[in-house]
């Protein structure tokens, strides 16, 4: 049996090494707050990522607490050394994959799970399907009936994720500024956001036109690579960006913009992820450089669009892979607050994860199910109406925690609020 990292890398040890083990990182890591075990914290997983490097056995045990984490960062914002746990899970995570058996019933989950969420054209196609399952209520009768809570976890937390299905907007492959053109931006329009939230691509591409900028949309844009990097299925991620760097490689814009949190975090990480790839090391180093989230280049460009009010109470939820992940807080908020008549709230212990974490409330549904309920419960103390957050992810797993309270809580993404207050959009059309 080989130990959890079947070769020697300095680097790798060098960042096992910065970890000082003085617990800073305790209070914020959402797995030890369940569970207030050493092991399912960030410097207890770090222990044992400092085993395997010295030759300890890659057990189920070992794999069981990496599997835990949930890969939200909000250690590394804790950190007064500077850890930078994200490539350390991330590498540990791909020598699972690499060497360690699962058991037939979590390897046909993973395999299914990674036939579909990557890929746009698939996700496309359960929208029809969706759409009839909710136009004919079949979810409030499995709910009724008393069906739903008989189902198994993972199946129940799949049928509770499913955002209504409404009509799609349709995006041309180039939007033009409105008045003076300041920029020329590339947009990626992502997997689960194209298809189960295509209003905030089109809402992305209208905020950023009303702000001066031409919207370049690259046709036949794949997957970046995010969920499969997260999950440790290494190659797959980087054959995923090659393609999308390729992809936008004749685009010519001035930044690339990317309106998920999830992805824009890895979109960063590019030349980390592509550093063995000559071919595409140097591409992703410039791609890397003109990656924005929508919110942080409306706020380095600044406002000339006008802000009608929009008197509506709103809590923001910082997506991790923003907060911790690119350290994105204050922008979101000073361009929410800009909005006349929005009165926005913050949520307590915003810092720690939903349960979300892109595909972990489908693998660990127990833990992702009793986080998203504390997270609906610190939301309904903010006795906002509208709950603004910048990942689908977030979105989904929160709004059904709010339903399981019997709460009605809208939600939306910031560049759908900044959207509706650019247009002079009533509320209603965010709180329906």
């Amino acid at each position: 049996m080989t130990g959890s990292f079947s070769s020697p890398d300095p680097e790798r040890r060098a960042l096992v090494d910065d970890c000082v083990h003085c617990g800073f990182c305790l209070p914020t890591c959402p797995t030890y707050d369940l569970w207030g075990e050493e092991m399912d914290s960030p410097r207890g997983r770090i222990q044992l990522m400092k085993g395997g490097l010295e030759g300890e056995p890659l057990t189920s045990t070992v794999v069981g607490h990496m599997d835990a984490c949930l890969g939200c960062m909000a250690c590394v914002s804790a950190c007064p050394s500077g850890v930078r746990y994200g490539p350390l899970i991330n590498d540990t995570r791909a020598q699972i994959e690499r060497e360690h058996p699962r058991a037939l019933g979590e390897r046909l989950l993973r395999t299914a799970i990674f036939t579909v969420f990557p890929h746009p054209r698939r996700l496309r196609a359960l929208r029809g399907p969706l759409a009839l399952y909710q136009r004919l209520r079949l979810g409030a009768l499995l709910r009724r009936t008393g069906i739903s809570e008989r189902l198994p976890s993972r199946l129940r937390t799949a049928e509770s994720l499913a955002p209504p299905i409404t009509r799609a907007p349709r995006l041309g492959h180039r939007v033009p500024a409105r008045g003076r053109r300041r920029a020329t931006v590339g947009l990626i329009t992502g997997c689960v956001q194209s298809a189960f939230f295509p209003d905030v691509n089109a809402a992305t591409a209208r905020v950023l036109a009303a702000e001066g900028c031409d919207v370049v949309i690259p046709p036949k844009q794949g997957c970046c690579g995010a969920l499969s990097e997260h999950s440790g299925r290494e190659e797959e991620a980087i054959a995923f960006a090659r393609n999308l760097l390729d992809t936008f490689e004749d685009a010519r814009v001035d930044h690339v913009v990317i309106n998920s949190a999830g992805c824009g975090s890895t979109l960063k990480d590019y030349p980390r992820l592509l550093r063995h790839h000559p071919q595409h090391a140097a591409k992703a180093e410039r791609f890397a450089g003109q990656v924005r989230d929508i919110a942080e280049l409306l706020a380095e460009l600044g406002p000339v669009a006008t802000r009608h009010p929009l008197p509506v109470t709103a809590a923001y939820h910082d997506a991790c892979h923003l907060s911790h992940g690119q350290g994105i807080r204050a922008q979101p908020r000073a361009l929410l607050r800009d909005i006349p008549g929005l009165d926005l709230r913050e949520i307590n212990r915003s810092e720690l994860c939903c349960g979300s974490a892109g595909i972990y409330n489908l693998l660990q549904p127990d833990a992702a199910r009793e986080l998203g309920d504390r997270k609906a419960a610190h939301v309904s103390e903010t006795g906002a109406r509208l709950l603004i957050t910048a990942n689908p992810g977030c979105s989904m797993h929160i709004r059904a925690a709010l339903e399981r309270r019997g709460d009605h809580v809208a939600a939306a993404h910031t560049v759908q609020v900044l959207d509706a207050s650019i247009r002079g959009a009533p509320p209603t059309t965010l709180l329906t």
